[in-house]
């Protein structure tokens, strides 16, 4: 696993003439969700999707150096059982945010760790699109056993953008976040690559989310 500095490195590379992309994907996300904010309802229920869409973008700009505007929606799809990926994504955010939550009602401490074990789960849900919510949980949560306090210093890393951020009126954040994203997809690839996890997506899966299928 490469330091902080590193990582933040390559999301500057894989950013490299994508950055205008990278930020309107990440506005239309945060777009959608503060049109709806005041239906709480709502937000809980596409929050899920939206961020395995996101994700999922910003899996196929560091793989590809490219992403489709149309894979953020990807998983608003209900065909198949219990209303298809969009269920799916609608019961990993779900018990996901269930466990930070019963976790949170320790300690506040307890509660991060659980947020940091579980950080991984979309990713793994979008390699793995055949495996149920609890056991992209399973795994994340394996995953991260040993790292989690590598991801928190990445996380940490950015504090000094943050407060200039704040100083520009949160205006930075539309570069910033973008910036954290990414450096949060490289740091799974990274992890997933020494754990030796294997993407089980298909050929014709690949072709529709944009994101080759290479191990």
């Amino acid at each position: 696993m490469n330091k902080s500095s590193v990582i933040r490195s390559f999301a500057r590379e894989s950013l490299a003439g994508n950055w205008l992309n990278a930020i309107l994907a990440y506005l239309i996300t945060i777009g959608i969700m503060s049109v709806v904010s005041y239906l709480n309802v709502i937000v809980l229920l596409i929050e899920g999707a939206l961020t395995y869409g996101l994700y999922v973008y910003y899996i196929g700009l560091i793989r590809d150096k490219t992403s489709d505007f149309n894979l953020i929606f990807k998983a608003f799809s209900f065909s198949g059982k219990n209303f298809g990926l969009f269920g799916k994504t609608l019961g990993l955010y779900l018990l996901m945010s269930l466990y930070i939550f019963l976790w949170s009602l320790l300690l506040i401490i307890p509660g991060i760790i659980a947020a940091y074990s579980y950080r991984m789960a979309f990713y793994l849900l979008i390699d793995n699109p055949d495996i149920g919510v609890t056991e992209a949980l399973r795994q994340s949560k394996k995953m991260m056993y040993s790292y989690k306090f590598r991801l928190f210093c990445l996380d940490l890393s950015f504090i000094g953008w943050v407060l200039i951020c704040f100083l520009t009126f949160c205006i930075g954040f539309i570069w910033l976040a973008p910036y954290m994203i990414t450096s949060q997809t490289i740091f799974y690839e990274e992890l997933r690559r020494e754990h030796g996890v294997k993407v089980n997506i298909d050929e014709k899966e690949s072709d529709a989310i944009g994101i080759n299928n290479k191990q």
